[in-house]
């Protein structure tokens, strides 16, 4: 028993098998069919001008905003959701949501997709806080959400709501906790993409916090209800698994690493659709325990954007490999170009204020006089500040533009639109 108290974790196995046992926690029957339903985008057509542009999803400008996550609709335009309130963890924080029309090429107003209030309605729990949200368009025409609750403790106590809208995000059913674990159905977050079977079940990549840091993927069938968990990783140090599907049925994890140096980005292949999966290896990039954002190009390499850093999330780069991830190479620096971690206040002002205005749209001058007033709440201390550019998430609509939203410096969440023929000129 000593061995026991001195290591709580090894308790969880005896908890799983007691509780199944009693039929208190049972998880249904292994899925069959591991086949992805993969499918490429539509090819841009030939001779198109290359194109990137840059502007903010969110607009309020006294929010801490994060953990965006962004889906293409059937008519062609967006919807991103992100998380915002007065700080990351407040009893204030929303689910927000814009949606995107292509025809104006502007993002409209905040809304609100998910509250604390109505999630603890619809779940008949106590809600002290909520987190990343996931929002997907499944092939069966469901757009979905994902996000995260917690009713008691941190971040490690959380718990995966699901709701979805058949009306391209404009109303919701109900969300609904999923059950995901025996062990009190806590610690399972969500971050990256989700990947689609060809039996219509969801592949939801999540991860584990509570006494290790581990990735799973979680089965679901089409309507949101556990089939199946795989683990990816062991251990405490691997989080936040983005998965990148081929279109031979194998895919790749990677993984975000918060382990001891030299830090380096995780990445475990699947030669089985996710069924089974390798022990987590480092690659040849830096990855200063951030998240990051990737997807398959059409001949197998992978795009990926990261902070590719040992250390700090001041650099934002859109990267290329060609090896499945184990070996990139620099396409371009999305942000920080050249400058450090910690700048003067009016060195950093100077450099802010340019990206902000090109990048805020209409009443710009005036938004940044408001955004400029409350450095010190987001990214500043004495006379130093900070940037921050983190948590991206990347997908390839179907018209073949690639997106990208990110966290842009605690205060707006940010969208990066190109296309093919951009990205042929790196």
């Amino acid at each position: 028993m000593d061995k026991y108290l001195a290591n709580p974790a090894r308790l969880l196995p005896l908890v799983v098998s007691a509780l199944a046992l009693l039929g208190i926690w049972q998880q249904q029957p292994d899925a069959t069919d591991w086949r992805i339903a993969y499918a490429d985008p539509h090819r841009q057509a030939d001779g198109e001008t290359a194109g990137f542009h840059s502007q903010f999803v969110s607009s309020a400008s006294d929010l801490f905003v994060h953990a965006a996550s962004i889906s293409a609709l059937p008519d062609g335009s967006l919807l991103s959701a992100w998380f915002g309130g007065s700080r990351e963890g407040g009893r204030d924080v929303n689910i927000y949501g814009a949606h995107y029309d292509p025809a104006t090429a502007r993002w409209g107003d905040d809304i609100i997709l998910a509250s604390r209030e109505s999630t603890e309605k619809a779940v008949q729990r106590t809600i002290r806080k909520l987190g990343n949200p996931v929002v997907s368009q499944a092939p069966d025409g469901k757009l979905w959400l994902f996000y995260v609750s917690v009713s008691v403790g941190g971040w490690a106590g959380s718990a995966l709501n699901a709701s979805y809208s058949i009306d391209g995000g404009r109303t919701w059913t109900a969300p609904t906790r999923l059950i995901t674990s025996p062990f009190a159905n806590i610690s399972t977050l969500v971050k990256g993409t989700p990947i689609y079977y060809r039996d219509g079940s969801i592949g939801l990549p999540v991860y584990h916090e509570f006494l290790g840091k581990f990735a799973e993927l979680l089965r679901l069938d089409a309507d949101a209800r556990v089939l199946d968990k795989i683990r990816i990783s062991h251990g405490k140090h691997s989080l936040q698994p983005v998965i990148v599907a081929a279109s031979s049925g194998s895919a790749v994890a990677l993984m975000r690493y918060a382990g001891a140096p030299p830090k380096r980005l995780l990445a475990s292949p699947s030669d089985d659709g996710g069924k089974s999966w390798s022990t987590p290896h480092k690659t040849n990039i830096a990855n200063p325990n951030s998240a990051l954002a990737a997807v398959r190009l059409e001949n197998g390499d992978i795009l990926g954007v990261m902070n590719d850093l040992d250390d700090g999330r001041h650099q934002l780069s859109l990267l290329r490999s060609s090896d499945n991830g184990e070996n990139w190479r620099l396409l371009q620096r999305l942000e920080g170009h050249g400058q450090g971690q910690l700048q003067p206040r009016e060195t950093y002002t100077r450099q802010l204020e340019a990206d902000f205005i090109d990048s805020a749209g209409p009443g710009a001058r005036a938004l940044w006089q408001e955004y400029s007033a409350r450095l010190d709440k987001r990214v500043c201390s004495d006379d130093l500040c900070r940037f921050i550019y983190d948590y991206p998430y990347m997908i390839r609509s179907p018209n073949g533009d690639y997106h990208i939203v990110y966290t842009w410096n605690k205060s707006f969440i940010k969208h990066l639109r190109f296309n093919q023929a951009w990205l042929d000129t790196l």
